[in-house]
């Protein structure tokens, strides 16, 4: 997709960045991130990551600097209006959804419910 359409995530610059090193590092250029939404965690629902050279029908592929970010259908529906970034700091390094449909998260950001 390209970057004047508008999305229903947004895929940080510092998220493509990092992806684009991490795909590097393991020299399979077909590796797209993959974030997903399964149940669980103290909240409901927990946010997953994971790296996939499969794109599914009905997947949603976001392209930036050239690497992807695939979506499946149902994880986007709770995802609309969210963003996935990349932070480093003394807490460690991580990927992070900022996701405006949760109505409450657990204290390591990990977990919601809707």
């Amino acid at each position: 997709m390209s970057d004047d359409v508008a999305l229903p995530l947004e895929f940080t610059e510092a998220a493509a960045n990092k992806v684009k090193h991490l795909i590097a590092d393991e020299d399979n250029p077909n590796l797209k991130l993959r974030v997903y939404i399964t149940g669980g965690g103290c909240s409901g629902f927990q946010y997953g990551f994971t790296f996939d050279d499969q794109v599914n029908e009905g997947d949603m592929t976001i392209e930036k600097q050239g690497v992807g970010l695939v979506v499946d259908p149902m994880s986007l529906q709770y995802l609309v209006g969210g963003s996935v970034d990349y932070t480093e700091g003394l807490e460690g390094s991580r990927f992070i959804v900022t996701n405006p449909n949760a109505k409450s998260t657990c204290g390591c950001g990990s977990s919601f419910s809707v």
